[in-house]
């Protein structure tokens, strides 16, 4: 852990991050706020920004994780800071003119920036953090994040509430200026970069060709995506276990959400400690085996301290898998295809997360709330069977990436 925070590169990377996690929450909350406001509650003008903010993941993540393997990963990154900056300079303008509807602009750019940056991000942490301490600074990652999601909310709202939009759309603007400075401190990336010679298909065609030629890989997207249909199903009965089963008021649903941060901030952190000591795949395991004994446990529980636990718990366990995964992408994963297989791997958790959120509500209507949190429970266990064929301390086999100069032979 010492030689990782000693790493120019890591805390450069991580100081970036946490600018950028702090501009993305004030966003969130300034907006949501703003639109509601703007609106008198409109549900759908509500769920417009969720739209704009998800949309982009389908549409652009797999085109951001081919470019970012064809680009230069510093210049890549701080582009995206700045474009992200020059956005809500320019919605901060179009508001001045009374146009309102362009804070819809500000979450849907942001979230097609990220689609870029954050293969980048990964390709940065290839090149520079040593094997040893990948899971660490995977751990680290994870915790930071984990923060935002317990701290984010409560800064946002702080912000939006004491200085208005304005002025939170100009720390935004601020921070993403301030993120894109430390991030040119990186040191200059060595290596060819923007290989022109192949095109956008080829070069997507020949991530797919990788993939597909590795069992362990497709093991591991495969129980990605059954993990992401379990929690998709958890994620809208939140509310109704809180109301129906415990019998609280629904605003206490927050405190419920903070366990589950709480946990995952806990578990990225002990995670970034016992990796180096832990085998990969024992890791993914637990995290997997736990993360559904957690649901079957807060389906069951009557007792709110006792649901707060196996919340916690859930979230704990949950950093587990997102550190392996992550791990296993940067580590075994050759630079060439990193960005292709990040680009791969958000979208498909992220859509059977959606496809289990629109079904969980009619699947509680037909069968109950409590069936459905067993059913979420034993979905996600079935990605022990896939997982268990994941060695993350294999190296993967490069045989299936054609170079540029074998192409144009």
């Amino acid at each position: 852990m010492q030689r990782l925070l000693s790493n120019r590169v890591f805390r450069l990377v991580m100081v970036s991050d946490f600018l950028q996690h702090t501009a993305i929450w004030i966003r969130n909350m300034a907006l949501l706020f703003y639109v509601m406001e703007r609106t008198g509650g409109d549900p759908v003008a509500v769920a417009l920004l969720t739209v704009a903010e998800y949309v982009p993941i389908f549409v652009f993540s797999v085109i951001g994780g081919v470019l970012a393997d064809r680009w230069n990963p510093k210049r890549t990154m701080i582009a995206g800071d700045l474009m992200s900056a020059a956005s809500v300079g320019v919605i901060l303008w179009l508001l001045t003119k009374g146009w309102w509807e362009a804070v819809y602009v500000a979450t849907f750019v942001s979230a097609v920036v990220s689609q870029f940056s954050q293969p980048s991000s990964a390709r940065i942490f290839k090149r520079h953090v040593p094997d040893g301490d990948v899971s660490a600074a995977v751990g680290l990652s994870q915790s930071l994040i984990s923060l935002f999601l317990i701290g984010g909310p409560v800064l946002g709202t702080w912000v939006y509430q004491n200085f208005g939009l304005f002025f939170s759309l100009e720390a935004i603007l601020c921070l993403f200026l301030f993120s894109a400075g430390i991030l040119t401190l990186l040191p200059h990336d060595r290596g060819r970069e923007d290989r022109g010679e192949t095109s956008l298909s080829y070069e997507l065609a020949a991530g797919l060709r990788f993939i597909r030629s590795n069992k362990v890989l497709v093991r591991l997207m495969i129980a990605f995506a059954v993990i992401g249909a379990g929690v998709g199903l958890i994620q809208p009965l939140e509310v109704f276990i809180v109301t129906h089963r415990l019998g609280l008021p629904k605003e206490t649903v927050q405190w419920f959400h903070a366990a589950e941060g709480m946990g995952m901030l806990m578990g990225g952190a002990l995670g970034a400690v016992i990796a180096g000591r832990m085998e990969g795949r024992a890791m993914l395991s637990a995290g997997i085996l736990f993360l559904s004994l957690s649901a079957v446990g807060e389906a069951l529980s009557g007792w709110p301290l006792l649901t707060w636990g196996f919340r916690f718990t859930g979230g704990f366990f949950l950093a587990f898998i997102n550190i392996s995964v992550g791990t296993f992408i940067i580590r075994r994963i050759p630079e060439a295809m990193v960005g292709r297989v990040n680009g791969l791997v958000t979208p498909i958790f992220t859509g059977t997360l959606l496809v289990g959120s629109a079904l969980s509500g009619w699947l509680m209507v037909w069968i109950g709330l409590i069936p459905v949190m067993l059913a979420a429970a034993a979905v996600i266990a079935l990605a022990l069977f896939p997982s268990a064929g994941v060695r993350v301390g294999a190296h993967l086999e490069e045989t299936s990436v054609a170079s540029p100069q074998t192409r144009s032979e």
